[in-house]
């Protein structure tokens, strides 16, 4: 059986690079979070993979894999007042500039999940669609942003447990939905996105 990971290992061969992501870009409450992560050369795992496609088990495992063994990560915060701010795609940009900033090696490079980015001030960056699932520092770029992320959002929870943000995580399901429609947003709801579905916008009520 061949147990070399699937995903690459560098985009640039003989260059520090740091993978970037983000998690909770399309949530209606809480921050977005983003990681940077730059891994050995020789780093393998073969369960790493997109967040998304993991089970909590698996992401909670990995995330502990991947901080005893990265060269250098970080994890940061933009708030919800700041995405109302300047918009949910400058706020995710925002944050893996943040996460590069407090990286204990300087990349020579940036991998970015997607296929838009602001430019970071003196490092290249190259943009690759679904890249959590092509090179393993998005991969655990992606990890570490959504393990971060959850969590907060569990802490949230007990304070607000009406929101279900410990099973939602502030994402758009129906009962969070009818969680604002029946209590209204609260302080770390994203007061620029649409909160309530259209069906739940009756002027009636």
């Amino acid at each position: 059986m061949n147990n070399k990971p699937k995903l690459s290992a560098y985009f640039l061969e003989d260059t520090i690079e740091a993978g970037c992501d983000e998690a909770g870009r399309g949530c209606l409450a809480g921050p977005v979070v983003a990681a940077a992560v730059i891994l050995p050369l020789d780093y393998e795992n073969s369960q790493l993979n997109d967040s998304k496609k993991l089970s909590e088990k698996a992401r909670l495992y990995l995330r502990d894999d991947i901080v005893e063994k990265a060269l250098a990560y970080h994890v940061a915060f933009v708030w919800q007042e700041e995405i109302d701010r300047i918009n949910i795609l400058n706020a995710s940009f925002m944050a893996m500039h943040r996460a590069v900033d407090q990286l204990k090696l300087k990349p020579k490079h940036l991998l970015i999940d997607g296929n838009r980015f602001n430019p970071y001030p003196g490092i290249p960056h190259t943009c690759i669609i679904k890249g959590d699932g092509k090179f393993l520092s998005i991969a655990a770029a992606s990890i570490l942003a959504k393990t971060a992320r959850d969590e907060f959002m569990e802490q949230l929870h007990h304070e607000f447990p009406a929101y279900n943000w410990k099973k939602n995580k502030g994402y758009p399901t129906k009962d969070h939905r009818a969680a604002i429609k029946a209590y209204g947003p609260n302080i770390h709801h994203r007061h620029s996105f649409t909160l309530l579905a259209p069906e739940q916008l009756n002027l009636f009520d």
